[in-house]
């Protein structure tokens, strides 16, 4: 008998009404309940397939890996790369009943996504996300002399590249800062070569990938600024799929228990921390209005315990 038997467990509605402990002990104790075959596998492979931007990705790929490798019991896996679909496209798609092009993608929270979406609510990446970075031309380099403010930032008149679908645009608008948009984030790059913007904006957890893939000398992270609000990345997947939400939670939650969790943020994202000086830099902090209630406080959580990460992290 198959996981399948959980039809009626809605993982959202359990994370909403259940304290921290109680959740981990309704996890363990549903797993029991919701899995006859809990102690033998099925000989049956599911394929799970990942938003592409997520599967070329090192450190979420390995972290979908992890929580999959973490519940045995729901059978053999494999991780299937998505079609190349923007972020607003492969939200749409997993919205959908039928559609199948895409299972599980992690990205950015805000409270319009976890209501139409299954959010697994536990931050891919401790909170990073949500401290970001300028990937700046060299000769823009002087524009971010002295910027210790927001209105420092503004005054500069320093546009930010981000893409049109992220929830990060809607912040830093709110902010009063200037944002210039498309719905591809490889397009981004070049709009940044061709100076329609001066800053884009990547966290802190992705930014030093990204530019391993772009292999651009011309392409530096700006080493003074940083700008941090609240945004905690989560996988998500679609409103139907009870039974890989579970899974995944499930899998998330027994990392944390061994430890793998911490060794898994310690192996890829230590180095970005040591790399990009994160506690010599000028921090402008924004308000982030568009998450849930839920959301916000693991946002607001995350980043008051933001030292104590670092300096973990970067030992």
């Amino acid at each position: 008998m198959k996981p399948a038997a959980a039809m009626s467990y809605n993982i959202k509605a359990r994370n909403q009404g259940c304290h921290k402990l109680f959740v981990i002990l309704c996890l363990l104790f549903t797993s029991l309940l919701l899995l006859p075959n809990a102690y033998g596998s099925s000989d049956e492979t599911r394929d799970y397939i990942l938003w592409y931007r997520n599967y070329d990705s090192p450190a979420i790929r390995a972290l979908v890996e992890l929580a999959l490798k973490e519940t045995p019991e729901y059978g053999a896996f494999r991780l299937v790369r998505s079609q190349e679909l923007s972020q607003g496209r492969v939200l749409r798609e997993l919205s959908r009943k039928q559609s199948r092009l895409v299972d599980i993608a992690n990205v950015a929270t805000a409270s319009e996504r976890e209501r139409f979406l299954t959010p697994i609510p536990i931050p891919v990446d401790g909170g990073l996300l949500g401290l970001r970075v300028c990937i700046v031309l060299p000769d823009k380099l002087p524009l971010f002399d002295g910027i210790h403010t927001l209105d420092d930032l503004k005054d500069a008149g320093i546009r930010i590249g981000q893409g049109i679908h992220w929830p990060d645009t809607p912040v830093l608008e709110s902010s009063g800062i200037q944002v210039v948009t498309h719905s591809r984030y490889e397009i981004l790059f070049g709009m940044l070569r061709n100076e329609r913007f001066e800053c884009f904006a990547r966290g802190v957890s992705e930014v030093l990938y990204d530019l391993e893939i772009e292999q651009d000398p011309n392409l530096l992270v700006e080493p003074d600024l940083l700008i941090a609000y609240p945004m905690p990345s989560f996988l998500f997947v679609g409103p139907q799929d009870q039974e890989t939400a579970q899974r995944l939670q499930l899998g998330m939650e027994r990392a944390i228990n061994d430890g793998n969790f911490a060794g898994f943020l310690k192996d890829f994202y230590g180095r970005a921390i040591k790399v990009l000086n994160l506690d010599r830099r000028n921090i402008i902090v924004l308000d982030n209005p568009f998450l849930s209630e839920e959301s916000h406080n693991i946002g607001r959580l995350t980043q008051e315990d933001l030292r104590r990460r670092l300096e973990v992290l970067s030992n």
